[in-house]
């Protein structure tokens, strides 16, 4: 007699509505799975913003979502250096948490999802190979019982500090993060002379005195500003820090709407899934870029990757697929998360090499190549001659062979 299959209220139940999770949640929605995504209604993750154009087109995100296009950026180094780097025939889009995220959930649910307000408390692998998850309702009373689904598979996009992760993956708890605090203000008016401020440039600041091992930002947002700064030292004051900031961008007197803050991962899990039936991605799967600390495009990635997985183990029941996840992600961006992670541990470890990273970046072929690569989201491959002179600058500078403050505006064209 063949036996019945298990009864199960969602094919998967997506805890976290932030990119990762809504993207997810959109997918297997679109692919005729039962989805509930659970999120925490009203949490503003600190964020710089920045989204490059291969999101908007990968992703279908309309136009009136961007609240400001980024046509250049200003790095600061600690000397007090200001190094221009326009962004030639593209932009940075920027967009607002706030309501980004919320379009993001809301496409899900007109996908097929099913949205439910609450926090994930824990989940049970239960003997009949279905998942019990427990969860509390955001409006629910103090004593009354956690809400129970039953599903079929579990994903986790549920921050750097995933609930989710630190049940299923062993180490996830141990991912190293960056702390991230941001202000959210007031953009100055046209006109106010009180601030160097341009609602089209994004500065970054790479000193000591703002961050000791990241670096600080002011990005335009359209009416507002995130100013904000990032350090993985816990005895550094990001307050304080953030006041500085401010001070030193002439910010210090605009309006404040409000401040966030929150642990951002810089180091993906060598392990994204529980071999079962339990999944994680975004945040909660450590990939967001080294060095930059750009997280929206990679965690829609990393959402709609995992969510094929999730489809293909709900078809074979084979739990091998689940890894796929990671391994195609890897696939396509590791490269770039390696390189950028030995840039972070190198250039950001003293304000003399910060010194000399901003003086890298004056050369006309390492903005060139950085911005392609940005906007596309890949390495350059097409200019092996502008390669090879970066890479013998980049030895240049450190040799010490190079002054950081001399200039390397007199490179010749990548082209």
């Amino acid at each position: 007699m063949m036996q019945a299959t298990p009864k199960a209220d969602f094919d998967c139940v997506v805890v976290g509505g932030g990119p990762a999770g809504a993207t997810a949640a959109s997918s297997l929605a679109r692919d005729g799975r039962r989805v509930l995504l659970i999120d925490k209604d009203g949490r503003i993750k600190p964020c710089g913003g920045a989204v490059p154009p291969r999101l908007i087109e990968d992703f279908d995100i309309p136009d009136e979502l961007l609240v400001a296009r980024i046509k250049s950026a200003k790095m600061i180094a600690p000397s007090g250096r200001q190094v221009p780097m326009p962004i030639e025939g593209g932009y940075v889009g920027m967009v607002d948490r706030e309501h980004f995220d919320e379009w993001l959930r809301e496409r899900a649910v007109h996908d097929g999802a099913t949205r439910a307000y609450g926090t994930f408390d824990h989940y049970t692998s239960d003997d009949d190979g279905l998942v019990t998850l427990f969860y509390k309702r955001k409006d629910a009373a103090k004593d009354e019982p956690l809400e129970r689904v039953r599903t079929r598979a579990v994903m986790g996009c549920d921050g750097a500090r995933s609930r989710v992760a630190a049940q299923a993956v062993d180490g996830a708890e141990r991912i190293p993060c960056v702390f991230a605090y941001h202000e959210i203000v007031r953009s100055p008016q046209a006109g106010d002379t009180r601030a160097d401020f341009d609602a089209q440039r994004c500065d970054v600041y790479y000193q000591g005195r703002v961050s000791p091992d990241f670096y600080g930002w002011v990005f335009p947002h359209g009416p507002n500003t995130s100013i904000g700064v990032g350090s993985a030292n816990k005895g550094f004051s990001l307050r304080g820090a953030t006041k500085t900031l401010r001070e030193t961008a002439g910010l210090d007197d605009v309006e404040t709407v409000r401040c966030e803050g929150a642990p951002i991962p810089l180091k993906p899990l060598k392990r994204w899934d529980d071999g079962r039936n339990v999944i994680v991605a975004g945040d909660a799967a450590g990939i967001v870029a080294p060095a930059s600390g750009e997280g929206i495009y990679y965690a829609m990635e990393g959402g709609k990757v995992a969510a094929e997985a999730v489809s293909e183990f709900l078809v074979t029941g084979d739990a091998r697929a689940l890894a796929t996840a990671r391994k195609r992600f890897m696939k396509a961006h590791g490269r770039v998360f390696w390189i950028l992670g030995m840039m972070q541990y190198f250039w950001y470890s003293s304000d003399k090499r910060r010194e000399r990273f901003v003086s890298i970046c004056d050369d006309p072929d390492v903005q060139r190549l950085t911005w392609q690569a940005y906007m596309n989201k890949k390495l350059v491959r097409a200019k092996p001659l502008a390669h090879m002179r970066i890479f013998f600058k980049d030895l240049a500078h450190l040799l010490g062979l190079v002054s950081p403050q001399a200039g390397t505006r007199a490179s010749s064209d990548a082209s």
